[in-house]
């Protein structure tokens, strides 16, 4: 697939999931590629149809991109619930265990996601897989001593890669702190990793994220199609 279908595919996801934006709502906008198409949809609402919702981003870029189309964003301590967050995801397996991180923003993220009533998650087909880990986890270490850290996951066998930017310079989450991936290949026990990680002392998160949404709307060259999870 190439990036113009996988961008096609985006796009569609994130129109559908649009749709589930009414006014009145306190939405969370998530963070990513098929985020940015899901905003753009949101945005031509917004001006088109006069839809009218409060929005919480998981990241400063979301928020540039939404405040740009009028569209109101307030701080998550500002309200009282989310109705609903969607967002993109790296990977997500048929027990709808994902992971997500790939743009540095799983702490918010994940802040935002556990304060949603629901969560629904926008990706073109290629993310959908039978066992997580392929795509490198994320971790976000805090700066102060993530040396070490890394040491510790590489004598676990973590394969722990310390992310840097285009300069060479360790890229810093919103929160001025490190990303550490994980280059797994496979993760057949995501509980045991979860708990493993958000007990090492200088981790702040991981982009695990277990058995949390409600719904993924898949980008299909048939149209986009909705796998919904019984388990919640």
């Amino acid at each position: 697939m190439d990036k113009a279908q996988q961008d096609a595919l985006k796009k569609a996801a994130g129109i559908e999931a649009a749709k589930l934006v009414t006014s009145g709502m306190v939405a969370g906008l998530g963070t990513g590629s098929t985020v940015r198409f899901l905003v753009d949809e949101l945005g031509r609402r917004v001006k088109e149809e006069g839809l009218d919702f409060t929005g919480v981003t998981t990241s400063r870029r979301t928020q540039e991109q939404a405040e740009s189309y009028g569209i109101r964003i307030v701080n998550i301590d500002d309200v009282d619930h989310i109705d609903l967050t969607i967002d993109g995801a790296d990977e997500v397996d048929k027990n709808f265990n994902g992971i997500k991180g790939g743009g540095a923003a799983l702490l918010w993220e994940k802040i935002v996601a556990i304060n949603s009533s629901k969560i629904v998650w926008i990706v073109d087909e290629s993310k959908v897989v039978d066992t997580i880990g392929a795509f490198p986890l994320p971790v976000e270490v805090i700066p102060f001593g993530a040396g070490h850290v890394i040491k510790k996951f590489e004598a676990k066998g973590y394969k722990p890669v310390l992310r840097l930017d285009a300069e060479g310079q360790p890229v810093r989450t919103d929160e001025n702190n490190y990303v550490v991936d994980l280059h797994l290949g496979r993760i057949e026990h995501p509980e045991d990793l979860a708990q493993d990680l958000i007990t090492t002392v200088g981790v702040v998160e991981h982009g695990l994220f277990l058995n949390m949404v409600d719904k993924v709307i898949v980008g299909d060259p048939n149209g986009p199609r909705v796998m919904t999870n019984s388990n919640k």
